[in-house]
């Protein structure tokens, strides 16, 4: 891990909360696909956000902050960047990026801006031309907290192993695709889980709820892979 200097780039809105914003390295960072980097606010003030692009396209830093306005944290974070035109970040971190050389089918499951860590793995794999099947889960609270999704459903579309699961919690009467909670979107798509590698993000309480869930489904928990995980 070191200190790298970033030009901010690109500040763009995603949705209503949810910023992209684009840095460009004074030289290309190395990383794992899955890994994050921590945005440097102060001296003892060091905010992780997973990285959001390929590292086989790392030309930019891509993130993806949600900030709404009572979350402070992320907010001071997003500020922080539209504040400067430049700025420090440490890293790369993180023990739940893509393994090597890996002939297992891939789930990865996201809730909310999670998204951004599984997009990283989801992109590196099309681009490697991963042949076993992978299985991307978006979970979200409704429709308006969705961005993306026609890139995604054109991805589905064009690759035999890539399917792509956005599923909406509370949803309206225009939504066509699934509903529900998206841990029991997976459950009930697979019998069994042991042949799987699954990387998950987002909320604590979420990633432990599916790690106990999955698990009694078969998986292995050596193969599933969030960095919450050193957490809880």
């Amino acid at each position: 891990m070191f200190d790298i200097e970033c030009k901010v780039v690109e500040i763009s809105q995603l949705t209503e909360h949810v910023s992209k914003v684009l840095l460009k390295p004074t030289e290309p960072l190395v990383f794992v696909a899955g890994q994050y980097i921590e945005l440097v606010i102060g001296e003892n003030d060091k905010r992780p956000f997973s990285i959001a692009n390929s590292p086989l396209d790392n030309e930019f830093i891509e993130l993806h902050i949600g900030a709404a306005q009572a979350d402070k944290w992320a907010s001071t974070a997003l500020t922080h960047i539209k504040n400067n035109p430049t700025v420090m970040l440490h890293g790369p971190s993180g023990k739940a990026g893509l393994r090597d050389n890996d002939t297992r089918p891939v789930i990865l499951l996201a809730g909310g801006t999670g998204f951004s860590y599984t997009k990283s793995i989801a992109e590196t794999l099309l681009k490697q031309n991963f042949q076993q099947p992978i299985f991307f889960y978006w979970g979200l609270r409704n429709q308006a907290a969705a961005y993306e999704l026609e890139y995604w459903l054109t991805m589905h579309a064009e690759h035999k192993h890539f399917n792509f699961i956005p599923v909406i919690e509370d949803a309206d009467a225009s939504w066509q695709g699934r509903t529900g909670l998206v841990i029991d979107a997976v459950l009930a798509d697979f019998t069994n889980l042991a042949e799987y590698h699954i990387y998950c993000a987002g909320r604590f309480e979420m990633v432990g709820k599916a790690r106990e869930a999955f698990v009694a489904k078969g998986l292995d928990v050596e193969h599933i892979f969030g960095d919450a995980f050193s957490f809880i």
